[in-house]
């Protein structure tokens, strides 16, 4: 697996500024897969309100590994007492509900959250319902933003551990910025490119591959285009130089 590079523009302090808010969670795996989701993207801040069954065994084993984001995880009475000191609370949901609440897909509330983050370090809390409802209205209320991940029209059953996953990746691509070095080697020139073509005709000639089913101009033409899209690096035309040369030395 592909591992952040140490120079990319992110700080931990972005994650640890969002916390994850699972309320009257039933299943105690369920706890256990989103602390290992979590993890994997760098999130700690799990608050459980009324979870049923927790502290669990079956939650350690469900979370591989992320036992830290489990042990710290902040266990709440009531949701209010799981919001006190954020600034944005996004509500998780499957559905719209009567009542029009702001409503954003999960990579727009991303965005919503990189805003809040970067304004003063403000904190954020994303709020996931129970596993058979969700959020109830009156849960909702305590929401500013009404969070859909957008799937199957005709069969959408995410379960809670699984959106916790598709919020907790989304979040981290937005925060992680140069993420790869895609950047390539020194780009050949145009004089050397064109001495390529020369010399890549004079080996065809030699070879006797032109004929009059493959007229040198036209060919000629099409293999200017087929280089041309590749933006050849210098090591690679030294490469194709170098096969060139075993066929017919370059003559100048």
């Amino acid at each position: 697996m592909s591992q952040i590079n140490k120079e990319s523009n992110y700080t931990l302090t972005s994650f640890n500024k969002v916390r994850i808010v699972m309320v009257n969670t039933t299943e105690p795996g369920n706890i256990g897969a989103a602390a290992r989701a979590m993890k994997n993207m760098l999130l700690t801040q799990l608050y459980l309100v009324t979870p049923s069954n927790y502290p669990s065994a079956v939650a350690t084993a469900r979370a591989s590994g992320a036992d830290d984001v489990l042990s710290n995880a902040k266990v709440c009475s009531t949701l209010e007492e799981a919001l006190i000191g954020v600034h944005l609370v996004i509500g998780a949901s499957a559905r719209q509900r009567n009542i029009k609440w702001r409503q954003l897909d999960v990579i727009e509330a991303c965005s919503e959250i990189q805003s809040t983050v970067a304004s003063n370090e403000q904190e954020v809390a994303v709020v996931f319902g129970t596993e058979n409802s969700g959020l109830t209205n009156e849960e909702l209320d305590l929401c500013s933003i009404l969070m859909t991940i957008p799937g199957n029209p005709k069969y959408f059953s995410l379960n809670v551990a699984s959106a916790i996953q598709v919020f907790a990746y989304q979040n981290y691509v937005s925060t992680v910025e140069g993420k790869f070095d895609n950047s390539g080697g020194e780009i050949v020139s145009f004089d050397e490119l064109n001495s390529f073509y020369n010399h890549l005709e004079q080996a065809l000639e030699h070879i006797d591959y032109f004929d009059t089913k493959k007229p040198k101009v036209l060919l000629m033409r099409r293999l200017r285009r087929l280089f041309g899209r590749s933006s050849l690096e210098k090591e690679e035309m030294a490469i194709l130089r170098g096969i060139l040369n075993k066929i017919n030395p370059y003559k100048s």
